[in-house]
């Protein structure tokens, strides 16, 4: 064994020792304080990317959702108020054959006829006000609505159904009214072809309600599996950095104690030349 003054070779191994050690605790208190494995390129850069990428994807389905979500709002009101306007339809149709009953006084005729166009005002209204954030798609010129479908752009489509008075599917006139039995009777078979349109173009809403729940459906359970995968990508494994940090801890102490141990051997010099 040689003896230096110059070189204390243990001490430097020591310190060397001691820095890698040093280095390894200051990345596992990083990782511990994170809850990621991975905060940087610089950790892994193959899996920074990646999950890096991913987490755009799941921003982007934040968007896709919150259209899906409006989308079914505005299609729900609309059938909403679509069904009212099929309920009304039908009451529209008992009061045209009621009053299609050539017995009837003119006094009570001159009363069905009041009540078949109070209905009338109130499809009307209730038409004019199935909107959810301004989006109307039962008025006269609806509008169709285009929800995000993916993060690609694509669109589920909803066309617009329009159930005003004197349109396509509602025939009949807004100003609708009789004045004998007969007049009433003709409004029984244009209501009931009216009541089938009605029921069509809610099977048309309800089709495509079932498209934006599907998708949205699907769009959450995809962010979901997203989200699991760029946790198995950066997240840290805690009880494993736990138990790595009170290691090295330990060999930080212990790797004190040895250059402690190291730099006293050169005292031991002094004693060869008492």
């Amino acid at each position: 064994m040689t003896f230096s003054i110059n070189t204390n070779a243990g001490a430097l191994v020591a310190l060397q020792n001691l820095a890698d050690t040093q280095m390894s605790l200051q990345s596992t208190q990083n990782i511990i304080s994170t809850g990621k494995k991975v905060n940087t390129a610089q950790d892994n850069a193959a899996a920074w990317s990646i999950a890096n990428t991913m987490t755009s994807k799941v921003s982007a389905y934040d968007a896709v959702k919150d259209s899906l979500n409006r989308a079914t709002s505005t299609v729900d009101v609309a059938m909403s108020g679509g069904q009212q306007v099929a309920d009304l339809l039908t009451q529209l149709k008992a009061q045209a054959l009621a009053g299609s009953d050539s017995s009837l006084s003119a006094t009570s005729l001159s009363s069905i006829n009041q009540n078949f166009k109070a209905l009338l005002t109130q499809l009307s209204d209730v038409v004019n006000n199935a909107s959810f954030n301004g989006v109307n798609m039962i008025n006269s010129g609806g509008t169709t609505i285009y929800a995000l479908a993916s993060d690609t752009g694509t669109k589920i489509t909803v066309a617009a159904q329009s159930l005003a008075l004197g349109g396509a599917n509602v025939t009949i006139a807004a100003a609708a009214s009789f004045a004998t039995a007969a007049a009433a009777s003709a409004y029984v078979a244009t209501l009931t072809t009216d009541i089938t349109n009605v029921n069509t173009a809610l099977s048309a809403l309800g089709t495509g309600a079932n498209a934006l729940a599907g998708q949205l459906k699907f769009v959450s359970s995809l962010q979901n599996s997203l989200n699991t995968g760029i946790s198995n990508l950066v997240d840290a494994d805690m009880a494993a950095e736990s138990a790595q940090l009170q290691a090295l801890q330990t060999k930080q102490q212990l790797g004190i104690q040895a250059l402690s141990i190291a730099n006293q051997s050169t005292s031991a010099l002094l004693s060869l030349f008492r």
